[in-house]
């Protein structure tokens, strides 16, 4: 079962890209409780992602990376960017709902752009990292 984590964690990745995404559309529209439900459903798979991802992680610690030359100084540059900003954007999601829900919605509109983006490049990197280190340079197993 643990072999197939990562590729879960990467759907739930993916899905929260798409539920943030469309969820931006649909305020862009001014359907604000789509856009609330889409947020709220992106938050609780991000919360389910984290759960896996410690889960995972606690069992098989670090995955070494396989790639050589090149790609390693690449790899390595989005996974640091990557895991730097995942730090950030969990205490930037808690204060942009929190505006939200206490109805600061201006300061909501603050936060947000700057959440919005981290959160879009936190989940996409991980696809990235996902997609080079399980597939274009699998593990040595």
């Amino acid at each position: 079962m643990i072999q197939i984590l990562p590729h879960v964690l990467a759907i739930l990745n993916i899905t929260a890209i798409c539920l943030i995404t469309i969820s931006f559309y649909q305020i862009r529209q001014g359907n604000k409780i789509a856009h609330r439900n889409f947020m709220l459903t992106a938050l609780l798979i991000s919360i389910f992602f984290m759960a896996i991802y410690l889960f995972y992680h606690s069992l098989v610690g670090n995955v070494k990376f396989a790639g050589e030359g090149i790609i390693r100084p690449i790899y390595f540059s989005i996974l640091i960017s990557h895991v730097l900003l995942a730090a950030l954007i969990i205490p930037l999601i808690l204060v942009t709902i929190s505006f939200s829900l206490r109805g600061k919605i201006e300061a909501h509109k603050r936060i947000v752009r700057w959440t919005l983006p981290i959160w879009l490049y936190v989940s996409v990197t991980g696809i990235i990292i996902y997609v080079l280190a399980f597939h274009i340079y699998p593990p040595i197993e």
